[in-house]
């Protein structure tokens, strides 16, 4: 069973940055796609970001593109996601997830294709 954990989050000021991490146990990490998604009050978790096996390929949703990075620490079962220049819209708690079916060579952003999740740590950015 793959346990995630994520840490980093806080509360900031808009245009500070931030890095959440998500560290995994349980598993084969290096074979996950690992992705970020987040949910503000009131509305549906959406997906954030994603990276691959290796970290080859990466994809964004376009409200974060540019701010944000994903990368990934396979040696330390860790995902980050770097946070720049934040908006009081990026608010919300952040859910790492692990996609344990997706191919080595893609990546996927529906919330379905997702079998694991983490608790979720929250990011709240002031104006």
């Amino acid at each position: 069973q793959v346990q995630l954990v994520e840490s980093g989050g806080g509360l900031v000021q808009a245009g500070d940055s931030l890095r959440l991490s998500c560290a995994a146990s349980g598993g084969t990490f290096s074979r996950y796609g690992m992705g970020w998604f987040r949910q503000a009050p009131g509305k549906e978790r959406e997906f954030v970001a994603v990276i691959s096996w290796t970290g080859a390929i990466t994809y964004y949703a376009d409200s974060v593109k540019g701010r944000f990075t994903i990368a990934r620490e396979n040696a330390k079962n860790t995902v980050y996601l770097q946070m720049k220049s934040l908006k009081p819209e990026d608010t919300a708690v952040y859910y790492c997830a692990a996609d344990s079916t997706v191919s080595k060579w893609t990546v996927r952003n529906a919330i379905r294709d997702y079998d694991y999740w983490g608790q979720g740590t929250q990011v709240t950015v002031s104006s």
